[in-house]
């Protein structure tokens, strides 16, 4: 693996507040739309602010799998609801924080120590997380075979 890499997104505007995005090493195209919450936002669309929280969230997930497979941690399932706080601080609106709720299922109650450790190791090691200057909180939870039922 080198030391640097390129992705390349290329972005359309549309119509109104809406574009779409695509790249030449992807399938999908994507509709982004400015938020319901400024002026002449669009409902019902992702948008930038969405893609953020989403960049936190996927990226703690892909990091998890790496470091999961790599110390040989089986789990059933892993689901991660993700809220980002956005507000104005010195006259300019910034994501404060981004608090990551991840919900780990594991087989074997005697690995949840382990299961826990190596999510938080996943947040620190995100590339996404030390990119930014946003606050990330991780608030993470276990639970075993015998309590997912």
């Amino acid at each position: 693996m080198t030391n640097q890499h390129t992705y390349e997104v290329n972005l359309r505007w549309d119509t109104g507040r809406k574009g779409t995005m695509s790249s030449p090493v992807l399938d999908d195209v994507l509709e982004v739309a400015t938020p319901p919450q400024f002026d002449k936002g669009v409902e019902g669309m992702w948008s930038p602010e969405h893609f953020f929280v989403a960049s936190v969230s996927s990226c703690l997930m892909t990091t998890f799998l790496a470091i999961a497979e790599y110390s040989k941690l089986d789990f059933q399932h892993l689901d991660i609801k993700a809220d980002g706080k956005l507000e104005k601080i010195d006259g300019k609106f910034m994501f404060s924080e981004i608090t990551l709720h991840p919900v780990l299922t594991i087989e074997n109650e005697k690995y949840a120590d382990k299961a826990e450790r190596i999510l938080r190791k996943s947040e620190e090691a995100c590339l996404i997380s030390n990119s930014i200057k946003t606050k990330i909180l991780l608030e993470p939870k276990v639970i075993t075979g015998e309590m997912a039922t």
